[in-house]
Formats: structure tokens, sequence, C-alpha cells
């Protein structure tokens, strides 16, 4: 037999790959309550939780009036040694500055940073399917498939971030393959099921030049398919050549800490206000619980219209389509202080943030780079 030509166990009347399907299978989409509207892999449907898990504010938390905090006092000293640290780990800064500089004037600001943490969870679903290896079908026969939210899990640490996918006790059935048609191959489109095509060498003339008869096909034409390696056909890659898929319900449970984020304005800052986002602050305040409410009578009236203002904004966003498992909202003391310097008769200035004691110094006098430190 011509080692090119298509073996006896392909069937003739394969047809080319299918598309997949366009909606879950008919016989499992009345037995499923509570997944209605589930679309195939290509998209899902999102689940909210049931009513009784719908949050309202009702209630707020009053800031102890007792609670003090001393910011501490930066000195001269602390603050050369901050501004050596940072220049020393500039390669393109001259340190001449840092050590010949005369200080001459400390100015201290103080700057809240409010944070509220919403850690919640969300369902989506969506009809998916495998190759059949023969494992154990759990289908509809086996019991009623727990709607979205009573299927439990495994809740990770709080604050965590997490997805898991877990296949839906009592969803799945088994189907033929799609896009095999249950052959478990499909004809190859690269040589339409011949196990021959065209040579590229060339290009079917069956001469490479003039006169000279091509070598890679001997002068046929045609040589044996690359794609489909002389089969006509090839395994499908879907089923794996098994001809069946399991079809079932498949559940995404996804856990994420949203972050809302606000710093009191201060206008005279003079460097990008973002590195405040970061820094290390002195903590003063910590509320965390199932649910937590707004501030009312902190000392800065920005933090509390904050706090009302992220609690709204969370509870609009997440508590109808997802279930809040925890919220967390803390207040930090950020020290600023701003360096009044001098360096050969002429002025400038730095500042140093953060209880890390971290510097921002948008001009200095001797920088020799194009701007790869900015701060």
């Amino acid at each position: 037999m011509d080692p090119d030509t298509p073996s006896d166990d392909n069937n003739p009347d394969l047809e080319y790959e299918a598309e997949s399907p366009t909606e879950p299978p008919s016989e499992l989409l009345h037995q499923m309550m509570g997944y209605e509207g589930t679309p195939t892999p290509d998209g899902g449907i999102q689940h909210p939780p049931t009513l009784d898990t719908w949050r309202k504010l009702s209630g707020v938390t009053h800031w102890p009036a007792t609670l003090q905090y001393s910011v501490p006092v930066m000195t001269e000293d602390l603050a050369r040694d901050a501004f050596s640290r940072f220049v020393y780990g500039r390669c393109c800064y001259g340190r001449r500055p840092a050590s010949e500089l005369v200080i001459q004037n400390l100015k201290q600001l103080v700057l809240y940073r409010y944070r509220l943490e919403t850690f919640n969870e969300a369902r989506l679903s969506e009809w998916t399917f495998e190759h059949y290896t023969n494992q154990a079908v759990d289908g509809p026969q086996n019991g009623p498939t727990p709607g979205p939210w009573e299927f439990k899990v495994q809740i990770p640490l709080m604050f965590q971030e997490d997805t898991k996918k877990f296949m839906v006790p009592h969803s799945s059935m088994i189907k033929a393959c799609h896009k095999c048609h249950g052959h478990g191959r499909y004809k190859c489109s690269g040589c339409h099921g011949a196990g021959r095509a065209r040579c590229v060498t060339c290009s079917g003339s069956r001469s490479k030049t003039k006169h000279k008869q091509c070598q890679v096909c001997s002068g046929s034409g045609r040589k044996r398919c690359n794609t489909c390696s002389g089969r006509g056909s090839k395994v499908c890659t879907t089923c794996r050549g098994e001809k069946k898929l399991l079809h079932f319900l498949q559940l995404t449970i996804s856990w994420k800490n949203n972050l809302f984020e606000y710093i009191t304005e201060e206008q005279q800052l003079n460097f990008p206000k973002e590195v405040l986002i970061k820094v290390q602050g002195a903590n003063i305040f910590k509320d965390q619980g199932d649910q937590v409410y707004p501030i009312v009578g902190f000392p800065n009236l920005a933090i509390s219209q904050a706090s009302q203002r992220a609690l709204a904004e969370h509870n609009a966003m997440y508590a109808g389509s997802s279930r809040i498992l925890q919220q967390r909202q803390t207040i930090d003391l950020i020290p600023i202080t701003e360096v009044h310097y001098e360096y050969k008769g002429k002025s400038y200035m730095y500042y140093i943030y953060g209880t890390e004691n971290k510097v921002s110094a948008l001009e200095y006098p001797e920088r020799y780079c194009c701007g790869c430190c900015l701060l």
C-alpha cells in the first residue's frame, strides 16, 4: 500500500472541525435550578447573593476622643542623616551638597491616610466540558444540584485574594464530541483529507527547473501532508480522540480585597502625593468586623467624610453582586517635614516623609542625569 495513502481506519465521512456549541446541552438545561441563563465557556453569569446578605449602613463609629498620638520631633541631625542616605543611594547625585548644606528651617506637617478594605466573595457559573476518560459521571440522577450559594467551600484567610473553580455536584452528563461529531478525528484542512498535498518546492509543477525533476516529490507534484502526516485526518484536540465529552456546570468563586484610600489635602507639598500611598505611617485607629460603619467625630472632618463616602461606595458596588465577608478601616498618621537649606549661597528644599524617613527632593544642586532619579 502507498505509504502516503490515508489508512483504512479513517472514517470516509469525517467532516472538518466543527464550532463549539452555542448553548449548554438541552438535556441538562431544565434540571439546573438557579443556573438559568448560564452560557458556555465563552462567558459566564454572575450570581448575586440572597437578599439576606445585603447590607445597609445603619450605624456609626465614634472616634475615641481619649486616643492621642504625638508626632515624632524631627531634628537637624535626623534631617541630615535622612538626606545623606537619600543622596548616597542615587548614582547620579553629587554627594557634596548632602555634607555641606546649611539647614535654615524645619517645618513639620501632619497628613492623615484613611483606608477601607472590603473583602468580598463573588460566584460565577458557566457550562463547560472536558474530554471523557471513563471517569464516574455525577449527573442529576444522583440528586438535586445545589444552588450557586448553597455550594459550601473553604474561605481563604481574610483579605487574602484567591480564585478557585469547582465542578457543581450532580450537573454532569456525557455527550458525543461536538468538534469531531463523535469520530475522535476530523478531516485535515491542509490536504482536504487526501493525505497528500501540493509540493511546496516545485509548487506542483513536478520539476524544480525546466529540465530537472523535483527531488522532494520525485516528480509527482505532491507529497505527504505535513499537517496530518499523510493520514488525511487529525486527532481531535477537544476530546483527545476519546469521541466523548463530559459536560458540566463549573462554578468560579473569587475572593477579592477591594481598597479605598484617601489622604488629607496639603496644598504646600511640592512632590507627587502618590508616594504617600505606600509609605509607612503610624496607625492611630483600626476597626474591623463583618461590617464597619462611618467614623464620626474625628478631628479632621475630611477623614470622617471620606469614611462615609468609602462605605457608601463599597456598599453600592459590592453588596448587591457579591457577599461581603469582612471589612477593615484604618487611619494612619503620616509625618512630613519640609526642610529648607542653603548650599553655595542658593536656597533649596526637600521633604522627609513617613515613619521610615523617606526623602523627596525635586530640586538638587548637583544632579548629573536626565531624570532617572526624580524623588
